[in-house]
């Protein structure tokens, strides 16, 4: 009985003690490297943690509810522009509470039970692990993004919309949900309790949105080391619903695909060098 409810606690923490034996018997072989295997089956294992986890479900339920008002609300009615953007821009409003919801026990909870130390101990490096969280979080994000979809089917029934507009509003939500993700992760790295790794994502996602947005409005020029700053074009440019803004008209833009993409790079690297620190406490 014992050995069975360990089993069942490495499944839902992400990595299986059978799965982290076979890697410990590969490293010899393949090094203490971020291995595709390792990463794999991370990201395996913490997909599947968040299918048998309950606030994953609770935070789709919330995210496919507020996508169904979004569209009988301000998509599909008589009058109104055939456009999935009122849709796609609730849904990224509403990714500052869910994702750090969804990320908030990647790693948090890693440390919390001592599974950690399994997979310090084992040959995988700390950015197979990172990598291997993120993606899992991301493949459900993406499932859930995908159910979506009906409302596009519903659309084409009924309206005529625009595919490259509907393209581009999804590629935005991708990269947006990316971007938000990874500070999720790094945040779940910086704490053992999930509840504080949630609020922290949650209060740097605000920077990078709400706080960003206001900055933009009512901020001015200073002088910072001899140089003047306009900290509206600063704050214009960090704004992630500004970047995302662009997706949901139809427009690709480069530079706000350059954002999300070192964003996304940036908060996963911070991640990593967490987990290093931490490894060596």
């Amino acid at each position: 009985m014992a050995v069975e409810t360990q089993a069942k606690t490495a499944a839902r923490e992400g990595v299986t003690a059978g799965e982290l034996s076979q890697l410990i018997a590969e490293g010899p072989a393949a090094g203490k490297v971020g291995s595709g295997t390792a990463m794999l089956a991370i990201m395996q294992r913490e997909l599947a943690s968040l299918f048998f986890s309950p606030i994953a479900y609770i935070v789709g339920a919330v995210f496919l509810g507020l996508a169904g008002y979004a569209f009988v609300t301000g998509t599909l009615v008589e009058g109104n522009e055939a456009s999935m953007r009122t849709l796609l821009e609730w849904l990224a409003g509403g990714l500052v509470i869910a994702l750090p919801l969804l990320t908030m026990r990647s790693i948090a909870d890693e440390f919390s039970s001592g599974a950690i130390e399994t997979l310090m101990t084992a040959p995988v490096t700390d950015t197979s692990v990172v990598l291997g969280k993120f993606l899992g979080a991301l493949g459900f994000y993406l499932l859930l993004l995908a159910a979506t979809a009906l409302h596009v089917v519903l659309m084409v029934r009924y309206a005529t919309p625009v595919g490259a507009v509907v393209f581009s509003g999804y590629l935005g939500m991708v990269l947006v949900g990316a971007f938000f993700l990874a500070v999720g992760i790094f945040a779940s790295s910086c704490t053992r309790h999930q509840l504080l790794a949630a609020t922290l994502a949650m209060g740097i996602l605000s920077l990078f949105t709400f706080a960003a947005h206001q900055g933009s409005l009512v901020l001015g020029k200073t002088m910072v080391l001899g140089r003047v700053i306009d900290w509206r074009k600063v704050c214009a440019y960090v704004n992630a619903y500004g970047h995302f803004s662009d997706f949901a008209k139809g427009s690709i833009n480069l530079a706000s695909v350059v954002f999300f993409l070192t964003g996304t790079a940036l908060f996963l690297f911070l991640a990593v060098k967490v987990l290093e620190s931490r490894r060596w406490r």
